[in-house]
């Protein structure tokens, strides 16, 4: 098993994933405010949309090649290989559009989140155990396992429904008339 101390020798996967928290933690809310500062309360999703694709050929195309360059990698990819990373991309890009649509709909962006954050686990480690059975079978899974996935479930469940109230509207300022 890997050791959980980042500064450790293969400790490198948790200062990624930490990295990857942040990262997806700060999504929603960065997402929502450029749909609202675009201005556009009809198409304003859709234009931020267009700018996480822009964010994503820079980050997911021009990275990658500049490291396989940098690496000096050969350039064989496998077909099995090629149609799984294409099909990772597209239920990332439906999961990004599915959360522009749920603050369209008038989601909450920290309530959004909590219930992307809370099930997305819960999905995958079903979806995991599905595609990846445990050795020694199911019976094999301890209780904790399941126990997370329940306060997994509940944790999304009780951020949406114990959400703090809205800041109450701000009335316009009265016009002030010119003589």
């Amino acid at each position: 098993m890997a050791s959980a101390n980042p500064s450790s020798p293969g400790g490198a996967w948790l200062l990624f994933s930490l990295l990857t928290v942040f990262a997806w933690g700060t999504y929603g809310l960065f997402l929502h405010s450029g749909q609202s500062a675009m201005g556009d309360p009809a198409n304003g999703r859709y234009k931020a949309f267009l700018f996480v694709g822009v964010a994503y050929f820079l980050t997911a195309i021009v990275a990658p090649l500049v490291m396989l360059l940098a690496r000096g990698s050969d350039w064989t990819f496998p077909g099995r290989g090629m149609l799984w990373s294409l099909v990772a991309g597209i239920v990332g890009a439906i999961g990004a559009f599915g959360v522009l649509l749920a603050f369209g709909a008038r989601g909450n962006p920290a309530v959004v989140m909590a219930i992307v954050f809370a099930g997305a686990p819960v999905v995958n480690s079903i979806l995991a155990l599905w595609l990846h059975p445990p050795a020694g079978g199911f019976g094999a899974i301890r209780w904790p396992f399941f126990a997370g996935i329940l306060l997994a479930a509940l944790g999304g469940f009780l951020v949406t429904f114990y959400r703090p109230a809205a800041p109450a509207p701000v009335a316009p300022a009265a016009a002030v008339r010119q003589p």
